[in-house]
């Protein structure tokens, strides 16, 4: 018998951006696709329209396009097939699988009201569930509006085997009779859901852990239609470093802004394959074709995974380090123009090259490159002091820097020869004593990159009169 072609989805709501877990979502069911030579396939589930964001569906889009990892086939559009929905609905109902409620919004909310004062977990009481045939073809007659509701067992249990988390059971008395067909005549989630991934031929269901109490619904649907019910993997959450789960409150959360800061796309497809899949080794850098090899669900943790952004920017300095110096210079330029800094192209890659160890994500160049641009800067004048120093001696050792540097003419202004002068001059006053003062008057950072480098970039001028002005600092600062 011929086993049925993998095809696994990528179902995003057009709510808003791109969550960085349902990215990781879209990572994992990519690399199972591609791991079993199957397809993944892309669907827009839109029938949501009270939280439906313009432009989200086209944002989502462009953001997975960002990312590199094309999927095989849409993306399809729920909302663009309502009358099949509604049609399938109707035959749940003929079949008594589903039926009618005409439970207006106002007595929806005082059941809810009275059972949360009785300190029982609101849910619908079916009372509509056992209408006679005669009152609800009265009922549809008159045009009184209705929903359609799922008619869930009284007793007895749904079990269902999760690749993720073995085999789960869930008590059918704690489940509600859930509305599969809105009042408007748009369907939820949990109809739109299962009807799609029967008729897309979807195998396997790889989504976050927050769908796995759906589950249950989901099943009893695929049984009354009498369909096959596709396998089911649910994944950890994404936490915080307190671990709570990942939101908006506590940082990024949406996929662009990563892309937006400077993260590159592979970092966060190597970073989110490893929030909750261990490889079984030490391993922490993997390119596209190790992940496809090496992955699998049965690797996947139960338990929550931590999002620790110190880890995300060591992985995204890597690649930064690994990359061309031409690329990296063509990536970072758009932030530089963003901070209105002239672009000498030239000189922007010597400033890059000497900044691309400290890189960890593209945003950071203004920050690290921007004493490159200014007239002047701003820091405390004590920074200048290395170690017991007086402020005294460390302006007389100022004093002999710039005299030293004047002397060496503008055409040999190099870095090579720049460290051999100043290593003369700190054999006799000391290593600290030179390039310490020398670094912070030229960046007014603690950490910046070796000083006869930013010389040589910054020019003879600039660098004699930046000796200048801290000298300047100084004499201020005894006065």
């Amino acid at each position: 018998m011929k086993k049925n072609k993998i095809k696994v989805r990528f179902a995003p709501s057009p709510t808003g951006y791109l969550h960085i877990g349902g990215l990781r979502t879209y990572l994992y069911n990519w690399l199972f696709a591609k791991k079993n030579k199957g397809e993944i396939i892309l669907r827009i589930e839109d029938t949501d329209r009270q939280r439906y964001v313009e432009g989200a569906t086209e944002s989502l889009i462009e953001t997975l396009k960002k990312i590199g990892l094309p999927w095989d086939k849409g993306p399809f559009i729920q909302s663009q097939k309502m009358g099949n929905y509604q049609g399938l609905a109707q035959k749940l109902v003929d079949d008594g699988h589903a039926y009618y409620c005409f439970c207006s919004p106002d007595i929806l909310e005082k059941m809810k009201q009275k059972q949360i004062a009785d300190k029982l977990a609101p849910r619908y009481d079916r009372r509509c569930r056992n209408l006679n045939e005669e009152e609800i073809s009265l009922r549809l007659r008159s045009g009184q509006p209705y929903v359609i509701r799922l008619k869930v067992p009284n007793q007895g249990s749904i079990k269902f085997r999760d690749l993720i988390r073995n085999d789960v059971e869930f008590d059918l008395k704690n489940i509600d009779d859930q509305i599969l067909l809105k009042s408007d005549g748009w369907p939820t989630y949990h109809l739109a859901n299962v009807v799609d991934d029967h008729f897309m031929g979807i195998t396997h269901v790889i989504r976050g852990e927050e769908w796995l109490s759906s589950t249950p619904k989901h099943i009893l649907i695929y049984r009354a239609f009498n369909w096959s019910i596709p396998e089911f993997a649910h994944l950890p959450l994404l936490l915080n470093p307190d671990h709570s789960k990942l939101s908006k409150r506590q940082g990024d959360v949406a996929a662009e802004d990563y892309l937006a800061q400077g993260y590159l796309s592979k970092t966060l497809i190597n970073f989110l394959a490893l929030l909750g899949w261990n490889p079984g080794n030490n391993q922490e850098i993997f390119n596209l074709k190790q992940l496809i090899k090496e992955f699998s669900l049965e690797k996947i943790q139960k338990s929550g995974a931590i999002f620790n952004r110190e880890k995300l920017d060591w992985l995204n300095g890597y690649y930064l380090r690994q990359m061309p110096i031409n690329k990296l210079v063509k990536l970072c330029i758009p932030y530089l123009n963003q901070l209105g800094f002239p672009i000498n192209r030239k000189k922007i890659k010597k400033i890059i090259f000497l900044e691309q160890e400290r890189l960890k994500r593209l945003n950071q160049i203004g920050d690290l490159a921007n004493f490159f641009f200014l007239d002047d800067l701003e820091y405390e004048p004590g920074l200048l002091f290395w170690g017991k120093t007086s402020s005294k001696e460390t302006e007389d050792n100022l004093i002999k820097i710039k005299f030293l540097l004047k002397k060496i003419p503008c055409f040999q202004f190099k870095a090579k020869i720049i460290l051999k002068k100043l290593n003369i001059l700190a054999k006799e006053k000391g290593t600290g004593e030179i390039f310490w003062p020398l670094r912070v008057c030229l960046s007014g950072q603690k950490s910046s990159p070796p000083p006869e480098a930013m010389a040589e970039i910054m020019g003879q001028e600039k660098t004699l009169k930046r000796i200048d002005l801290a000298i300047n600092k100084i004499k201020r600062a005894r006065q």
